[in-house]
């Protein structure tokens, strides 16, 4: 998810590279600021945050999930940007991530009550473990990181982690459709990027047999 840019050129600008992480970063900043500024620093501005939080972690996540077998599949310009951008895309993701585990933290602080309501501990576990790997995939990201763990080990981690972090949405997700319909459309969206990565790695495979 979180490559690394070994290989490709440098570019700059808002939409571009470490331009584009630190825009994604001020536009989720801004706007769970905004959430609390108008709802207030309490329960319903929490909230409010969280379920936004949420969103923009699936529409990154799936984003740097699906680049490379989306560029595979469809080359293409779009598609070459997101297989170009997909590290700043995931750290992007892991962001919007952080900023939901620290409102999630206030909302616990600030009203235990509706927190425990919200949640249990099998989802504090599950959801820590996903953190465990988002951290991860974060503090690896990086080109120096790959020489320190080797190739093959950094590839492993990756390859885990976001298997995991994917599970962790459908599991997220799943067990809430009996409370919202609406809650089976992330649970879809991962399966279909799920599908998308098995349908280019097997067209890889193939290639490759036949080269």
């Amino acid at each position: 998810m979180m490559a690394t840019t070994t290989g490709t050129p440098a570019t700059k600008g808002w939409a571009e590279g470490w331009g584009l992480f630190w825009t994604l970063t001020v536009a989720m900043a801004a706007m769970a600021l905004s959430f609390l500024f108008v709802l207030g620093w309490g329960t319903d501005g929490y909230r409010m945050v969280i379920r936004a939080t949420a969103r923009t972690s699936l529409v990154l996540f799936l984003a740097a999930f699906a680049a490379s077998a989306a560029f595979k599949l469809w080359p293409g310009p779009v598609t070459h940007w997101l297989r170009r951008n997909r590290r700043q895309l995931g750290l992007g993701f892991a962001m919007s991530h952080f900023i939901h585990a620290l409102v999630i933290i206030a909302l616990w602080k600030t009203d235990p009550g509706v927190f425990w309501v919200l949640t249990n501990p099998k989802s504090i576990v599950t959801g820590g473990t996903a953190y465990v790997f988002i951290a991860l995939l974060a503090a690896t990201s990086f080109d120096r990181m790959v020489k320190a763990m080797g190739p093959k080990a950094w590839a492993r981690l990756h390859w885990w982690g976001v298997w995991i972090v994917a599970l962790s949405f459908i599991f997220t997700n799943g067990k809430r459709i009996p409370v919202s319909g609406w809650y089976a459309l992330p649970v879809a969206l991962v399966v279909a990027v799920i599908v998308l990565r098995v349908v280019a790695g097997r067209k890889r495979r193939q290639a490759a047999a036949l080269a």
